[in-house]
């Protein structure tokens, strides 16, 4: 009598001996002669499954781990209408998928929400500790007869709920892999690397949610979101929330004028510069432009002058004494409001922290005192604080209601985050946030700005026709990701997924 085909776990991979009849499995799999048996990856384990049930096939699942979870809620909110539309839209795609919302939108909240709906063993992977730490607080207080434990920072919990740093999840993704149904991906887009996407790779799990504000990646490989996790089921903006969810929120561009010593000194160091680039037949137009740029500086002593040209204009730039100015005059206008600071580097954050005696987080700075000066400005000790870009992601400070961003990096993603520092509303009512950027008037800054805003303007008509509308090119995030197609929520409030893994055991019907 044939032996019934068993479906097993390997180290990140998935074994079915003997082979069972019928061929869609067959689509998974490889054969591997090292063992004498098809292999097949575990990120394919829901879709094996399933070709396999359509098939009437039976078979023994040995390779699953996960399991049911009895979560019994103490800490519930009335949903806002967008979170509960996002939980319907991650439903009506088989609980699959990537929800894009902006910095402060309750992306935490809407993760507890499919926990709920989505009862399993459930894995939570973070980029940082600061926040695993948060998660662990939230979901300890809404799950309190939970098991909820941590991976990374020297934790290493085997919990059926387990927060994880993304580089922590990634060593481990061989015995992590079968152990959770339900895999949530905070701030995704760090998952499509080379290190973090075993992540995905190596996990059975069939349920599957991506969080982000900004999922886009410049190397464009958040193309890859749609194998690891699923597609794009819903989108917001700041702008649609604005008011509702979030604080309403006004953006001030402030233009500084170098002095004139300042504007010589500049003008002669971008001549430098660009004489150099034009003598090598070189445009900083583009990724491959600045890595040449890089390449040819190193060759030569003209290249050299003319790097060492590039960043002292760009030091003028972002430090010039009009934006300290500036920057004092806002402070002044808005005190005693909690204020947050951002430039692009910790010079820059020293200097302004010395000068005008402001707290400052760097990535220097040592973390008992880094949650020192978080908890006195959350608590109104201190009423502004200036860091360069550890604040840009991880950080809940409901208070703050001022940003200004003195200098910063062309990344969208990072622009959204800043913004986000200070729309959560909290206790505040009617809360008014603004977010001020201080660029210095006719310097590489404006261009900066403009394509961290995604208003970049070019002369060049190839890269302007890659700018309208073209999906999954590189180096631009201006890209649609997703179908873009519009879904009526309302049919996942009925649907049913028919998923388990063996005949005879009890229904595990989602609804």
């Amino acid at each position: 009598m044939a032996r019934t085909p068993t479906l097993t776990f390997d180290r990140g991979t998935l074994i079915i001996h003997p082979p069972p009849r019928g061929k869609a499995w067959m689509d998974y799999a490889t054969w591997d002669d090292r063992v004498e048996k098809f292999r097949l990856p575990a990120i394919q384990y829901r879709s094996v499954v399933e070709a396999l049930q359509a098939e009437e096939v039976d078979f023994i699942d040995e390779a699953k781990e996960f399991y049911p979870l009895d979560l019994v809620v103490t800490l519930e909110m009335e949903p806002y209408p967008h979170q509960s539309e996002a939980l319907a839209a991650w439903k009506l795609a088989g609980r699959q998928g990537v929800v894009v919302l902006p910095t402060a939108a309750g992306k935490t909240y809407l993760a507890q929400m499919a926990m709920q709906a989505t009862p399993r063993s459930t894995l939570i992977v973070v980029p940082t500790l600061d926040l695993m730490h948060q998660w662990y607080a939230h979901l300890v207080a809404a799950f309190p007869d939970a098991e909820v434990g941590l991976l990374g920072g020297g934790s290493k919990d085997k919990t059926p709920i387990l927060i994880a740093t993304y580089d922590s999840a990634a060593i481990n993704a061989e015995s992590l892999g079968n152990r959770y149904g339900l895999i949530i991906f905070d701030e995704c887009h760090h998952l499509p690397t080379d290190f973090s996407r075993v992540i995905a790779e190596y996990a059975i799990a069939p349920y599957r949610l991506g969080l982000s504000a900004t999922p886009e990646r410049t190397d464009g490989k958040h193309a890859d979101l749609n194998i690891l996790i699923g597609r794009e089921v819903y989108r917001k903006r700041a702008e649609d929330l604005a008011g509702k969810a979030l604080a309403e929120h006004e953006i001030v561009q402030i233009k500084v004028k170098l002095s004139q010593h300042e504007r010589e000194k500049y003008n002669q160091l971008i001549q430098t510069r660009n004489d150099f680039l034009r003598d090598s037949r070189i445009s900083l137009g583009s990724i491959q432009g600045w890595q040449m740029f890089v390449q040819m500086s190193a060759r030569s002593q003209t290249g050299r002058r003319a790097m060492l040209a590039h960043r002292e204009a760009k030091e003028i730039a972002l430090g010039t004494d009009g934006k300290l100015r500036i920057l004092a005059n806002l402070l002044a206008k808005h005190h005693p409001e909690r204020i947050i600071i951002f430039t692009a580097d910790n010079a820059t954050v020293y200097r302004i922290s010395q000068e005008l005696l402001i707290p400052a987080i760097t990535h220097q700075t040592p973390v008992k005192e880094r949650h020192e000066i978080l908890t006195k400005f959350r608590e109104g000790v201190y009423n502004t604080l200036i860091a360069s870009h550890v604040l840009n992601e991880g950080v809940d400070v409901p208070a703050a209601a001022i940003a200004i961003i003195l200098s910063g990096t062309g990344s969208t993603r990072e622009y959204i985050q800043r913004l986000g520092r200070v729309l959560r509303k909290g206790n505040i009512a009617n809360k008014q946030a603004i977010l001020y950027e201080v660029v210095a008037e006719d310097t590489s800054e404006e261009r900066t700005s403009a394509r961290r805003r995604g208003m970049e303007k070019s002369n060049e008509p190839q890269r302007h026709e890659e700018r309208k509308g073209k999906t999954g090119k590189k180096g631009h995030l201006q890209v649609v990701y997703g179908t873009g197609k519009e879904k009526s929520t309302k049919a996942a409030e009925q649907l049913e997924i028919n998923y388990s893994t063996k005949r005879n055991e009890d229904s595990s019907d989602l609804t």
